[in-house]
Protein backbone atom coordinates (compact mmCIF):
# COMPACT_ATOMS: atom_id res chain seq x y z
CA UNK A 1 0.00 0.00 0.00
CA UNK A 2 1.39 3.39 -0.99
CA UNK A 3 1.99 5.94 1.75
CA UNK A 4 2.31 9.72 1.57
CA UNK A 5 4.56 11.72 3.87
CA UNK A 6 5.68 15.32 4.03
CA UNK A 7 9.37 15.89 3.42
CA UNK A 8 9.68 17.12 7.00
CA UNK A 9 8.39 13.72 8.22
CA UNK A 10 10.51 11.45 6.02
CA UNK A 11 12.68 10.53 9.04
CA UNK A 12 10.07 8.02 10.24
CA UNK A 13 10.27 6.13 6.95
CA UNK A 14 14.07 6.12 6.94
CA UNK A 15 14.22 4.96 10.57
CA UNK A 16 12.35 1.77 9.62
CA UNK A 17 15.28 0.53 7.49
CA UNK A 18 18.09 -1.65 8.87
CA UNK A 19 21.49 0.05 8.62
CA UNK A 20 23.97 -0.16 7.07
CA UNK A 21 21.98 -0.55 3.86
CA UNK A 22 22.99 -0.47 0.17
CA UNK A 23 21.41 2.31 -1.91
CA UNK A 24 19.59 -0.16 -4.19
CA UNK A 25 18.03 -2.01 -1.23
CA UNK A 26 16.91 1.25 0.37
CA UNK A 27 15.36 2.36 -2.93
CA UNK A 28 13.37 -0.87 -3.19
CA UNK A 29 12.20 -0.65 0.43
CA UNK A 30 10.99 2.95 -0.04
CA UNK A 31 9.43 2.71 -3.50
CA UNK A 32 5.90 2.67 -2.04
CA UNK A 33 6.35 6.03 -0.30
CA UNK A 34 5.33 9.32 -1.92
CA UNK A 35 7.03 12.41 -0.53
CA UNK A 36 5.00 15.62 -0.60
CA UNK A 37 7.32 18.43 -1.63
CA UNK A 38 6.77 22.20 -1.77
CA UNK A 39 6.51 22.00 -5.57
CA UNK A 40 4.74 18.66 -6.00
CA UNK A 41 5.53 15.11 -5.01
CA UNK A 42 8.16 12.44 -5.65
CA UNK A 43 8.64 8.73 -5.12
CA UNK A 44 11.00 8.27 -2.18
CA UNK A 45 12.53 5.13 -3.70
CA UNK A 46 13.37 7.04 -6.87
CA UNK A 47 14.89 9.88 -4.85
CA UNK A 48 17.08 7.38 -3.01
CA UNK A 49 18.14 5.69 -6.26
CA UNK A 50 19.35 9.09 -7.56
CA UNK A 51 21.60 9.80 -4.57
CA UNK A 52 25.37 9.61 -4.86
CA UNK A 53 26.38 7.10 -2.19
CA UNK A 54 26.46 3.35 -2.73
CA UNK A 55 25.34 2.63 0.85
CA UNK A 56 24.27 4.37 4.04
CA UNK A 57 25.43 3.84 7.62
CA UNK A 58 22.43 5.55 9.21
CA UNK A 59 19.07 7.15 8.57
CA UNK A 60 20.72 10.55 9.03
CA UNK A 61 23.24 9.78 6.26
CA UNK A 62 20.43 8.83 3.90
CA UNK A 63 18.33 11.86 4.83
CA UNK A 64 21.26 14.17 4.14
CA UNK A 65 21.82 12.59 0.71
CA UNK A 66 18.13 12.95 -0.18
CA UNK A 67 18.06 16.62 0.84
CA UNK A 68 21.28 17.31 -1.06
CA UNK A 69 19.81 15.86 -4.25
CA UNK A 70 16.62 17.95 -4.19
CA UNK A 71 16.35 21.30 -5.97
CA UNK A 72 15.70 24.28 -3.68
CA UNK A 73 12.15 24.62 -5.06
CA UNK A 74 11.29 21.16 -3.73
CA UNK A 75 11.86 22.19 -0.13
CA UNK A 76 10.15 25.58 -0.36
CA UNK A 77 11.21 29.15 0.03
CA UNK A 78 14.33 29.81 2.09
CA UNK A 79 13.62 30.51 5.79
CA UNK A 80 10.04 29.27 5.53
CA UNK A 81 8.76 26.41 7.69
CA UNK A 82 5.97 23.89 7.30
CA UNK A 83 4.81 24.70 10.83
CA UNK A 84 1.56 26.22 11.89
CA UNK A 85 1.16 29.81 10.79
Amino acid sequence: MAREVKLSRVDDELDELSYPIPRDDAAVELEGVTVLLADGEANLGELVSETGSDSYRSAEDLKTEIHNSLPREAVGEPYQSEGEG
